[in-house]
């Protein structure tokens, strides 16, 4: 009996972090699923050369890149920011959410709705608002919704357009 070529294919099944939000959270931050290096490292956004830690850092006027990780986590939980992704897990080679397959996704709603205070759910990047989009769907409209630009550096926007757009999420 012949086994299908896909279970010869080394385990590329990828999970998400769990969120990062406590009861004060105002703002939340949907990614897609954790690349490579943020999976290696287990740390949100740990590629070098994504610029998540500079725009949020401008965003809320704190230095996160300079922190270390749990500090990081940390202030964006002290300005009411928190963070998690739409995927839980998926299929995917590479770190490119045009690779994600076969994916399970979070219960978005169940956690919005354990968050009394917020207020604005930001997707950080297209895949993530599109399948984000498609879950919160009959929820969307309580919430201020904010499509940005992936930080990815896969995503060629130069950073002071990405910034511009970014600061969306700037609060009043």
């Amino acid at each position: 009996m012949n086994q299908p070529l896909f279970s010869a294919l080394p385990d590329t099944r990828k999970r998400c972090f769990d969120p990062v939000v406590d009861a004060r959270t105002r703002l939340l931050i949907l990614g897609s699923l954790p690349g490579e290096k943020s999976l290696a490292h287990s740390q949100y956004y740990a590629h070098p050369q994504n610029k998540f830690w500079l725009l949020m850092g401008e965003v809320l006027g704190v230095d996160l890149k300079s922190l270390a990780y749990e500090a990081r986590l940390t202030a964006l939980l002290a300005h009411d920011v928190g963070l998690w992704d739409v995927v839980a897990q998926a299929h995917r080679a590479g770190s490119l959410d045009s690779n994600i397959r076969e994916r399970d996704d979070n219960d978005l709603v169940a956690l919005a709705s354990s968050l009394p205070k917020l207020e604005v759910i930001a997707f950080n990047g297209g895949t993530a608002a599109r399948l984000g989009l498609k879950v919160l769907q009959k929820q969307a409209n309580r919430y201020r919704i904010v499509k940005l630009p992936s930080s990815s550096a896969a995503h060629t926007l130069p950073f002071s357009e990405k910034l511009a757009l970014w600061s969306a999420l700037k609060e009043g």
